[in-house]
């Protein structure tokens, strides 16, 4: 054994830490710190508090370690360090893991569940395992006061809350807004930003994409789009969520790109027509084996068979984009009538790329905050037909009440809505969607895309980007005093100060 480090067989590290527990407890040593500093200078600490619904973890004592410290320096600078416990009983967990124990939805309070009932089956929940929490609280030598912690579902609690919030109001720093935020029906709430960006939230899927056709209404400002047109006139709009087709508003393309007209048949229904598209996606749609010359082109559509094999085309006119600003097109699925502006039009925007898609946004408002802040931009008005259960609103005939995403089922109500469409197999409404664009002309193609989509890390189901009216602070008023106050904050390691935190508050 190396001599510079003994070993001391005879030390039971554990019964030690024991019997200093014991003299803590029996000569109430924390109390006495507290008594002896009564008279000085206090440094208050409100521990950020665990959840007792709950079981600690190994990273609960390291952070407890660190807090410990702090406190046990400013008690030997000879201040009384007050030590304050807390539970922390957020809401929306704990109903979830009560509604899975009873075997209900929300929609079952107050029918086989009383809200009295429900409500003492939370407070029993959220409160689960505290002898557990206090036991290793102890256990590791944390001292705080157990006996009167804050607790935040009591009044008192919640009213200091609320007096929070007119202070803000008082200072005109509280509003009302409208944006288009992370929404998960299956949990019935918004998401932060922090929560959508902890690990595991965004998961690979294979949704069901689609590359709509848009019919473009004949007028003075698409009438260049019509000249020796081929059958109708289309534009090609790509989107990964067809659910939100029924809730298109506009048409986004970019400016300064470059975009093309081709002539074509349609590969579903074999109908002929024109197409509009980015120059930079047309290898993407159209296989150069199968281009053929403008001037050969009547003789080669008049050869093809319309059997979807080796489809002929041509590109015929190019212009940029801003060239189609305000060209009208047909609404696509006619479920509803928007409101607040304009709608069914071609609008500029500059987040528009050629990197996939058609280089044509398809552009749904109530869905997207790049569709939000564009459509506001060009008074274009909004169609929203999904409620926050994340189904379909009435208005939407052939799809009513069902869910935009097939996970918000459990797989014993995707077999019994598959019964309901008389298939062995059940078909979310994207599928849906797109068979009905296909047998409608409506389509240009349909395949599955692998991508990553965030989902809620409550349940573990899809979000919706969804217009929410929900209260915000101004912080944007506050921010040269909020700068100011983090630089007095002795960040460990700095770089936390003054990289990601400050770089957070320099760009609120």
């Amino acid at each position: 054994m190396d001599k510079r480090f003994p070993q001391y067989d005879e030390l039971d590290l554990p019964k030690v830490a024991e019997e200093v527990l014991g003299q803590w407890e029996a000569e109430d040593t924390f109390g006495k710190s507290l008594e002896l500093r009564k008279d000085a200078p206090p440094y208050v600490f409100y521990e950020g508090p665990p959840s007792a619904n709950g079981l600690p973890g190994i990273h609960h004592v390291m952070a407890r370690a660190i807090k410990d410290i702090f406190c046990r320096y400013q008690t030997q600078k000879g201040k009384r360090v007050d030590r304050k416990a807390g539970w922390d009983t957020h809401g929306l967990p704990v109903e979830l893991g009560v509604e899975k124990e009873l075997g209900i939805t929300k929609d079952d309070i107050g029918k086989t569940i009383s809200i009295a009932d429900y409500n003492a089956r939370c407070r029993e929940a959220v409160m689960r395992y505290t002898d557990v929490w206090n036991d290793l609280t102890r256990r590791i030598g944390f001292w705080l006061d157990l006996e009167h912690p804050y607790v935040t579902y009591r009044t008192k609690y919640i009213e200091s809350v609320w007096h929070l919030l007119k202070q803000l109001h008082d200072q005109d720093l509280l509003y009302k807004g409208y944006t288009i935020q992370p929404y998960s029906p299956a949990a019935g709430t918004g998401l932060s930003s922090h929560e959508l960006n902890q690990p595991g939230t965004y998961k690979e899927v294979k949704d069901t994409s689609a590359v709509a056709l848009f019919r473009v209404e004949r007028d003075a400002a698409s009438e260049f789009l019509f000249q020796d047109a081929f059958g109708e006139v289309f534009i090609m709009a790509w989107t990964t969520t067809p659910w939100t087709l029924p809730s298109n508003t506009a048409l986004t393309v970019g400016p300064a790109l470059d975009y093309v007209r081709v002539r074509t048949f349609n590969p579903y229904t074999h109908e002929p027509q024109t197409v509009v598209l980015a120059k930079a996606r047309l290898n993407a749609y159209f296989p150069e084996k199968h281009f053929v010359d403008t001037g050969a082109w009547d003789e080669a559509a008049a050869a093809y068979k319309g059997d979807g094999k080796h489809i002929p085309w041509t590109m015929d006119q190019e212009f940029l984009g801003h060239q189609m600003e305000g060209v009208r097109y047909e609404q696509l699925l006619k479920y509803g009538t928007p409101t607040g502006g304009d709608a069914f039009m071609v609008i500029g925007g500059d987040f528009v790329t050629t990197e996939d898609g058609t280089g044509v946004v398809h552009t749904a408002p109530s869905f997207g905050a790049d569709d939000q802040r564009v459509a506001r931009q060009h008074n274009i008005g909004s169609l929203t037909l999904v409620d926050l259960r994340g189904r379909f609103t009435p208005e939407v005939t052939d799809f009513a009440g069902e869910p935009v995403k097939a996970e918000y089922l459990s797989a014993e109500e995707q077999a019994a809505e598959a019964k309901k469409q008389g298939r062995d197999k059940y078909l979310s409404v994207d599928e849906r969607i797109a068979i009905k664009l296909k047998q409608e002309g409506r389509a240009f193609k349909v395949e599955k895309y692998a991508h990553n989509y965030p989902h809620c890390w409550r349940t573990d189901k899809p979000v919706l980007y969804y217009p929410l009216d929900s209260w915000f602070v101004r912080v944007t008023a506050k921010k040269d005093r909020l700068i100011e106050l983090n630089r007095t904050i002795t960040w460990k390691p700095a770089s936390t100060g003054t990289g990601r935190f400050g770089n957070w508050l320099e760009n609120l």
